[in-house]
């Protein structure tokens, strides 16, 4: 298995900014953007954990940046954590399915 067309799970928080504070209506929207790409997702209170491809995660990034700046963002930070296996599969459900 080549490991960038394994999945991997990345943790995305978005801060962005307009008017000169943090607008979650704008955090909103990405959130939207992320459940449009079809990947499966969890949203949580701090990030949205998204499980894709190594190869994909570029196009997910750009669908984020692009609905908050459509949205009216005027600056944006981006924060990622990204779990990969170099052998298998990285799966949400891995770490969450004793809790479901």
């Amino acid at each position: 298995m080549e490991w960038k067309k394994s999945k991997i799970n990345v943790a995305i928080q978005v801060l962005p900014e307009a008017d000169g504070r943090v607008k979650y209506e704008l955090v909103d929207k990405a959130i939207a953007a992320i459940k449009s790409t079809g990947f499966e997702h969890q949203v949580c209170p701090f990030e949205t954990v998204v499980e894709c491809t190594y190869e994909e995660l570029s196009t997910l990034l750009e669908k984020v940046h692009e609905a908050c700046y459509k949205a009216g963002t005027e600056s944006m930070i981006t924060n990622l954590k990204i779990q990969v296996n170099f052998h298998k599969n990285v799966t949400i459900d891995d770490k969450m399915e004793k809790y479901r």
